[in-house]
């Protein structure tokens, strides 16, 4: 009985360390957010600035400030929602391939090379990958810890 006290003083501890604990852990991941948002930011407009220095965009080019949009929309989606969406991860990577699939392209104009069939298999196991995740998504949604949908 006489530790009553002490009792009451632990739980209010601890609810002052949970409180203390997400506001750090909160500070942190928004900073982190933020400092990644505006390098890919800053990234996107040296590339294009390095475009408009020569005077024209090629596919290439094209392609990566797509894998830009893609990023900060990531980023955008996380910011919000506090989830990663795992397609979009897919989704540069599928970008980054095709830049890389044109490159290997372009470097053998007449020859075949195996270099352009593996690519375009690393893009299809990342559009079936892209197939599965949609699917089972729809199927079997996910439950937030607090019962939302």
């Amino acid at each position: 009985m006489k530790l009553k006290w002490a009792e009451t003083t632990h739980q209010q501890m601890g609810t002052v360390a949970h409180v203390v604990g997400n506001v750090l852990v909160d500070g942190f991941h928004y900073l982190a957010l933020f400092a990644i948002g505006g390098a890919i930011v800053w990234s996107a407009v040296v590339a294009f600035l390095g475009m408009a220095a020569k005077g024209h965009a090629s596919i290439d080019d094209i392609l990566l400030l797509f894998i830009y949009l893609e990023l900060g929309a990531m980023i955008g989606i996380y910011f919000k929602t506090n989830h990663m969406p795992v397609r979009f991860l897919i989704y540069v990577a599928m970008t980054a391939l095709t830049r890389l699939l044109i490159a290997e392209a372009q470097a053998h104009h007449d020859s075949p090379a195996t270099g352009i069939v593996v690519v375009s298999g690393a893009i299809l196991l990342l559009a079936l990958a892209t197939l599965v995740i949609r699917y089972g998504s729809a199927k079997f949604p996910s439950r937030q810890s607090d019962g939302r949908d």
